[in-house]
């Protein structure tokens, strides 16, 4: 908290801001959860703000007051009470003002002195038991405590009727008991098409509804797929029998998607796909790196109602662009979804929409999927729908011709470039020069550096679930974690508990099974700078450099970072490449024919382990190859938050947005001897892959390269040695 409140005072002050203008809130969190390291958060909030009042003049300090107490949820006595005793230190160190309910404050001196002290030896943490002594008062004060039934138990539910059973089954993702509902399905209904046309989808349509109002989240959504899947896999040889009869399911529509052309990247789309399924919808899946004519080829044959094409590199931008054009060539009538980590609303208005006169739809993720493709299928509300979306783009493209970002010519970036002063710097010299293999790593070397908090964002949870990540929980200590949560987020964190826990475990089967997926390869050299360009080990690396106008007048690229010839000073650099996926393609394979659910969570999880392998490697370069910080000792948490000497931007990151460095630097590396490959669009195979450049000075910094101008983009061009128009595809994020 001082640490950051401290540096945003100086950046603050120091860019003209008036320090009687800055309000800091350095974050009232939960106290008396259960878990040790919440006991001291009201003391941590206290002596920040007595730091900020002695040490930032004129700055203010408030607090949203209610967080301190959400683990006594549901007793508003105990809860005032806390409230009102922290308020009184807290004011007392400097608090100006918080967020309070008045209308249901306690005066300090009217708590009862055996409750205060309780009370104050939570809020204050001068006892070590201090939670248990409170909640013990907690319960007693709360009096007889209204219970809500619990959960359901299995004997209620099983005594259901047939369809209220299969429902259940599905939504719970309960698969234990499907072969005797379904026997008893199959004497119930006519025909086996029936039962999926009537208690299967309904029950399907009803894990729809509660995704799409946020009353489910994506691992359940995937578990009742995977529920759904057995269900008609145990009906499959009665399905085929009616088939040949004539009889078959009826679903909703046609969706027909691919991963475009030199994009390997597909948990987007697969998810996707599952989502749309779970709503009675037919997939055709083409897979990753689907040419445009392959895709207007299985259009034709298969005549889906949709078409929806996926990437995550910015290269894909462009190949969507083209699919459009060639959809509209070949007269297609079908409406287009769009979507991917790269994409966005404005660049689909900007760049794909024009191009196809049917209709063009960005969906950000897949929560948003259902709604798209409903309305876009329904013949009441597909032209509605369309008018209001191509009046949104066409607003959109109206928005960005009136602004425009403001960008200082390359010569004047250049001119006020990041300039260490390289008189007095020493670079330190490798331990280890030249390239190093690593391909014996194995998954319990790797699982400490997996920073678990970017996991749950690809399953569609988000929040904070930093405290689910000690390895040693007991039951208590869950609960009270959970218990942490607003109402309205305890289902969420609940099931992303459930999902950290299978990640857990399966994390420890391939631990068990001592696979190899994970290897690396990297190589420290010497380096020099020229022209936004670094010479490693004499091979040009082209780097761009940041153009839009800010007040520093500063404008930053990686060469900076980097002694240039003419200081005569010696400079080094380091490359890798790590993959987490050499050798996993089988196991994919199966799980996810087996188990959607699971084979979605191994290439999650795989991601992470890519990541983590990075971190680690980074860590052993630093204290062991070369050895700059032979003595750095930190914990886990300080690395993710990046509390070491030097840097590792990655390819495709914001100041490496070029996926084509990929080729000079695996040309270096012969990465294809740890089994990656690249696409024609510099995208490595394996996608649980990483490549970047590690550097070692303390003036090294992270920063995104943002807007820049066809001038630079020519220049970029011709130190690259290559024509304008084959680099601009992959710098279109950058381009206005």
């Amino acid at each position: 908290r001082i640490e950051i409140c401290g540096r945003a005072y100086a950046l603050l002050t120091g860019n003209g801001f008036d320090p009687k203008d800055i309000i800091f809130d350095p974050n009232v969190l939960a106290i008396a959860t259960g878990i040790e390291e919440h006991q001291n958060y009201a003391v941590d909030f206290i002596n920040a703000t007595r730091w900020i009042k002695e040490n930032l003049p004129h700055a203010k300090v408030s607090g949203g007051i209610s967080n301190l107490s959400f683990s006594f949820r549901g007793n508003d006595a105990v809860r005032d009470m806390m409230h009102s005793s922290f308020l009184y230190h807290a004011i007392k160190a400097g608090l100006d003002m918080g967020i309070v309910n008045p209308a249901q404050s306690v005066i300090y001196e009217d708590i009862p002195e055996d409750a205060k002290e309780l009370i104050e030896d939570a809020v204050l943490n001068r006892r070590d038991d201090a939670t248990e002594r409170l909640m013990a008062y907690a319960e007693k004060v709360k009096g007889e405590k209204q219970t809500d039934g619990g959960e359901e138990k299995m004997a209620e539910w099983r005594a259901l009727s047939l369809e209220e059973r299969l429902s259940h089954a599905l939504v719970k993702g309960i698969s234990d008991y499907m072969e005797e509902d379904i026997a008893e399905a199959l004497k119930a209904y006519p025909r086996a098409v029936d039962i999926i046309d009537k208690p299967l989808m309904d029950g399907m349509n009803r894990v729809g509804d509660l995704f799409g109002s946020g009353k489910m989240f994506l691992p359940q959504v995937v578990k009742a797929a995977r529920t759904m899947k057995k269900a008609v896999a145990i009906l499959q040889p009665v399905l085929e029998a009616e088939k040949a009869s004539g009889d078959e399911a009826k679903n909703a529509g046609k969706i027909l998607l691919a991963t475009v052309k030199g994009d390997v990247h597909d948990i987007g789309k697969n998810i996707v796909g599952i989502v749309l399924a779970c709503n009675n919808y037919e997939i055709i899946d083409l897979g990753v790196m689907v040419p445009p004519e392959k895709i207007l080829e299985v259009a034709i044959q298969e005549k889906p109602d949709i078409i929806g094409l996926s990437g995550l590199i910015t290269p894909s931008l462009e190949e969507m662009g083209v699919v459009a054009t060639e959809m509209e060539k070949a007269g297609f009538k079908v409406p287009l979804l769009i979507g991917g980590a790269t994409t966005s609303k404005l660049h689909t208005a900007l760049k794909i929409e024009p191009k196809y006169s049917q209709g063009v739809v960005h969906v950000k993720d897949a929560s948003q999927s259902p709604s798209a493709v409903a309305n876009l299928i329904s013949l009441e509300n597909k032209d509605g729908f369309l008018h209001k979306v191509r009046e949104e783009y066409q607003q959109l493209r109206d928005s960005r011709l009136e602004k425009k970002t403001e960008l200082v010519s390359l010569a004047e970036a250049r001119a006020n470039a990041f300039t260490p002063d390289w008189s007095r710097y020493e670079a330190p010299v490798p331990a280890t020069l030249g390239r190093v293999k690593l391909d014996k790593i194995t998954i319990e070397e790797i699982t400490p550096y997996i920073d678990w908090k970017f996991f749950f964002p690809a399953w569609n949870l988000t929040g904070r679930f930093h405290a689910l990540f000690k390895e040693e929980q007991d039951e208590a200590a869950r609960e009270a974690w959970l218990a942490s949560f607003k109402d309205d987020e305890v289902d969420k964190a609940r099931e992303a508990a459930k999902l950290y826990d299978d990640a857990r475990a399966l994390l420890q089967e391939l631990a068990e099974k001592k696979v190899e997926f994970v290897k690396a390869v990297f190589g420290l050299y010497e380096a020099y700078s020229e022209d936004d360009t670094i010479f490693v080990d004499g091979v040009p690396f082209p780097f761009l450099r940041q153009q839009k106008k800010v007040p520093k007048n500063e404008y930053l690229c990686l060469s900076d970072f980097i002694a240039p010839k003419e200081s005569g000073k010696k400079d080094y650099i380091g490359a890798f490449a790590v993959t987490a996926g050499d050798g996993a393609d089988d196991l994919l394979d199966r799980y996810d024919e087996e188990d959607a659910y699971k084979g979605l969570l191994l290439k999650s999880l795989l991601d992470r382990l890519a990541e983590a392998a990075t971190e680690w490697l980074h860590a052993k370069v630093r204290r062991e190859y070369w050895a700059y910080a032979a003595d750095e000792d930190i914990t886990a948490e300080q690395m993710f938050a990046v509390r070491f000497q030097g840097i590792r931007p990655a390819v495709g990151y914001p100041s490496i947005p070029d996926q084509t460095t990929n080729f000079e630097l695996h040309d270096m590396l012969g990465t294809k001897e740890i089994g990656i490959t690249l696409t024609e669009n510099g995208v490595m195979y394996p996608n649980a892959s990483v490549s970047g450049l590690f550097f070692a000075s303390p003036e090294s910094k992270y920063f995104g390269i943002g807007e820049i101008s066809e001038e630079q983009v020519v220049d970029y061009a011709r130190r690259k040695k290559v024509q304008p128009e084959e680099i601009r595809k992959f710098l279109l994020a950058n381009l206005g």
